[in-house]
């Protein structure tokens, strides 16, 4: 049975989650249809562009992406405390960079003089546009409608785009975090689209790697949440750090393109250790993510999880148990 999305993100449990979108039968998000003969390779400009500009309106920030031939992934934080901060202009102006607004909004922007029940009615709209600017499902409605649209209109159809609605995995800890990023990071290597991170074409790993070539670990893409590094506050960042980040995903991605399944090299990045994760079962997990589906994280935190939802189960709970060491 389908759960109700408001049931699957629950930001009391986890501010990380991890979404993905599938296109319909076979329509091409990006890529060569060999069937067709056509190219949609400048797609993926779309989705790279669309994710920077809606994650500079919504308080909802982008910790890893990566843009494939008929699907995407996303890793997101929700940033509550910056959303809840911003005052009524500063809500409403990043709601009309989207949709047009009601005409007492519009006046209100520009500056009118309004009488007191038109203001609390202002303030009425702010606080559900804030909510909404704090939602994931309008993120990605925002997003996955735009790509639709400009898509149907390339291919002069009409109908649905997407399989569905988007999927969403809650990640629950930091060694989920860390795994889930690490995998929709090393997608292309997967499917033979690049041989290393750093030539991963629409991926957040490549940017992060192209900034931070020559060592200049401190400079970061404004549009990414960053990861940790001197001089960051440890508050506003992803809870590792980027050189850290690189390492591990350039080791995974040899041994992933290699199909090295239980050959562990002896230069495992501390990373791994420190987070006690057990290396096979890293692997394995990077190869075939249907280990886990609801929700991602250490044992404890999966039963945790479980509990808030009213689940005496999650799938994923034994492979949990083997590859985040207790």
């Amino acid at each position: 049975m389908t759960t109700a999305r408001k049931n699957l993100i629950d930001t009391a449990s986890t501010p990380y989650y991890h979404c993905m979108a599938l296109c319909v039968r076979r329509a091409f998000l990006c890529g060569k249809d060999a069937f067709s003969g056509k190219n949609y390779e400048h797609r993926r400009e779309w989705v790279v562009d669309s994710l920077k500009e809606l994650s500079g309106v919504f308080a909802i920030e982008v910790c890893a992406y990566a843009v494939m031939s008929n699907h995407y992934h996303v890793v997101v934080f929700i940033n509550r405390e910056s959303g809840e901060s911003w005052d009524t202009k500063a809500v409403l102006q990043r709601w009309t960079s989207l949709f047009t607004g009601p005409l007492l909004v519009q006046r209100f922007l520009s500056g009118v003089s309004l009488d007191k029940s038109e203001l609390l009615r202002v303030e009425a709209f702010a606080e559900e546009y804030r909510s909404r600017l704090l939602d994931i499902s309008w993120f990605m409605r925002c997003l996955n409608e735009h790509l639709a649209r400009e898509a149907n209109k390339e291919d002069g159809c009409k109908g649905r785009f997407w399989e569905g609605r988007y999927k969403s995995q809650a990640l629950l800890d930091e060694a989920a975090l860390l795994t889930c990023m690490a995998y929709v990071d090393l997608n292309p290597i997967r499917a033979k689209m690049a041989r290393t991170p750093e030539t991963s074409e629409y991926t957040s790993v490549k940017e992060r790697a192209t900034k931070a070539s020559g060592g200049r670990f401190r400079k970061q893409h404004t549009h990414l949440k960053p990861l940790r590094s001197q001089g960051q506050n440890p508050e506003a960042t992803i809870p590792f750090a980027l050189s850290s980040y690189l390492e591990l995903v350039d080791w995974t991605g040899r041994i992933v393109r290699q199909n090295k399944r239980g050959s562990i090299p002896e230069n495992l990045p501390p990373i791994v250790d420190r987070l006690k994760i057990d290396p096979n079962e890293w692997l394995k997990t990077m190869s075939w993510n249907n280990r886990f589906r609801r929700a991602v994280g250490r044992l404890g935190s999966l039963k945790i999880y479980a509990e808030q939802v009213g689940k005496q189960w999650l799938h994923g709970m034994r492979i949990s148990q083997s590859m985040y060491l207790q």
